[in-house]
């Protein structure tokens, strides 16, 4: 029966959530219950249905007890009739309890499916710039099972004849730990100027490494937030200044604010996150439905009637294609209807559907694009179909209308506020006031005024006077200086990617300190 409900073990990988397998994103997909190790990237159970249960069990490899409660757990849900997705840190096999908990369920006649992860072990060093194998490295790699021992205390292995071994060693350590084990590989043997590197927060962007030798390594001290590292040791550790990819990004151990919603945010996330930066997603509003769509049903039926389509907003963009695209409606019955995408996201869209934008410019400056409108097809008399947020501002029909246009608007979503507290939003403000922040962006003149009024105006100038605001464009940096901000970024091009790289080069050569944020 392949609906019957069954515990799917997941592995999550060392950290980075891009990491996770497709295998493993479709079973979380299908989870009625989620239940994770605390180690978990929180952004991979975006992957589970909104609706699902999601139960935080701790450390990834509990002891005694609390691994027999998640296991009676597991069989309770699935007795229950849900599918559960255990998600659990690095592979749900190698050094975890993974196989434990499925033994249980195997005696309890629970069927369970497993989908591997990338281990810590293997995961996290390539992003430190260390290949576990090379030539020249020694024919051997040795995995040690470690544990978050806050005494120190080893592991039960013969550490003779592991620092005879010709190869490279890697384990998994508390942080009082990991000098215990250099040194126990020293007083067996090894040689005392051996390469080594201890890896903290492997594959994220607050990833630290320290790279050493054996003896210089043992004696150091451990970090002061007291995290775990992967410690490897061997001549291999030595090619990580030749090797270093992820933590030279130009934007590495820098966090950045995407204010704007999730499901717009996708495109701007990728490209910081490219450059290595840590982003910190705090939308100032949601998206939801607006009403039935029997409105857009309407104009859809009689897009032909139209002589400009306009569409001020990606989102706008996407409900409007999709519906269009929707039987009974027929993408045809465009045929002669001009159309206006803002933005090249928006433009992009309507090619993805094989459609071209006969005007499509990097902002919404509402005179500038009656203007435009004009120079194509006119607009006295026209009938111009404005596809928008429901109660949006009506600058730009107001505009269109006093040129003489017919203008028929329509609410295509509806934008809710999201408040300080609300579940699963970071605490942006605390961030901003301890200056934990790098650089807080904003994509529209709308997301600033959303962003001041949810965080009033005088503490908004107040945080941000140390902290670095880029908009993608004059019109948005406009917003933001009427309200107090004072933009240090703005792109000559208005795109997201043109932010990006005005980001790099401020960060890389900022400007004299003294008209500088930061």
């Amino acid at each position: 029966m392949p609906n019957r409900p069954r515990v799917c073990f997941i592995g999550a990988g060392p950290g980075d959530p891009g990491l996770l397998t497709l295998r493993g994103a479709r079973c979380l997909g299908r989870a009625d219950v989620v239940v994770y190790d605390s180690l978990v990237h929180a952004a991979l159970l975006r992957h589970a249905p909104p609706g699902a249960e999601r139960i935080d069990v701790g450390r990834a490899a509990p002891q005694g007890t609390d691994r027999d409660a998640i296991a009676y757990l597991l069989v309770e849900k699935v007795r229950e009739g849900k599918h559960v997705a255990r998600l659990k840190w690095g592979d749900p096999f190698i050094f975890d309890d993974g196989g434990e908990e499925a033994l249980f369920l195997h005696e309890h006649g629970i069927p369970f499916e497993v989908v591997p992860g990338i281990p810590a072990a293997v995961g996290v060093p390539p992003y430190a710039g260390v290949a576990v194998t090379y030539r020249g490295g020694g024919d051997t790699l040795t995995l040690v099972r470690g544990f978050e021992d806050a005494r120190g205390k080893l592991p039960r292995i013969d550490w003779a004849s592991l620092a005879r071994l010709d190869g490279t060693i890697v384990c998994y350590a508390g942080p009082a730990q990991a000098p215990a084990i250099l040194a126990a590989l020293a007083a067996h043997g090894r040689p005392a100027d051996e390469p080594a590197a201890l890896i903290y927060s492997g594959t994220l962007a607050t990833q630290q490494t320290v790279a050493g030798t054996l003896s210089s390594l043992a004696g150091a001290p451990p970090p002061a937030d007291s995290r775990p590292a992967i410690v490897v040791v061997g001549r291999v550790a030595a090619l990580r200044e030749h090797l270093r990819w992820f933590d030279v990004r130009p934007l590495f151990g820098r966090r950045i604010v995407v204010t704007r919603p999730r499901e717009q945010a996708r495109e701007l996330v990728d490209l910081l996150e490219d450059q290595g930066a840590q982003v910190v997603l705090a939308p100032t509003v949601r998206l939801a439905p607006a009403g039935d769509g029997s409105e857009l049903d309407e104009v859809c039926a009689g897009i032909g009637a139209f002589d400009w389509v306009v569409l001020p907003t990606l989102t706008g963009a996407e409900v409007f294609l999709r519906r269009l695209t929707t039987a009974p409606h027929d993408i045809r019955d465009l045929k002669g209807v001009g159309l206006c995408a803002i933005g090249q996201s928006s433009a992009e869209r309507l090619a993805a559907f094989g459609l071209r934008a006969d005007i499509a410019p990097p902002e919404l400056r509402p005179d500038a694009l009656v203007e435009a409108l004009a120079a194509r097809k006119g607009v006295r008399g026209r009938q111009v179909l404005l596809v928008q947020a429901e109660g949006a501002r009506d600058l730009l029909a107001a505009e269109l209308r006093k040129a003489g246009a017919e203008v028929r608007e329509v609410g295509a979503y509806r934008i809710e506020r999201v408040l300080p507290g609300d579940p699963g939003e970071p605490d942006l403000y605390k961030m901003l006031l301890e200056q934990q922040i790098d650089v807080v962006t904003f994509v529209s003149p709308s997301t600033v005024r959303e962003f001041v009024d949810i965080h009033g105006a005088d503490a908004v100038a107040d945080v941000l006077r140390t902290t670095l605001v880029a908009c993608v464009g004059p019109v948005t940096a406009q917003a933001a200086i009427a309200h107090g901000l004072m933009p240090a970024i703005v792109p000559e091009e208005f795109t997201m990617a043109a932010m990006v790289q005005a980001i790099v080069r401020y960060l890389r050569n900022p400007p004299d300190a003294a008209s500088s944020p930061r």
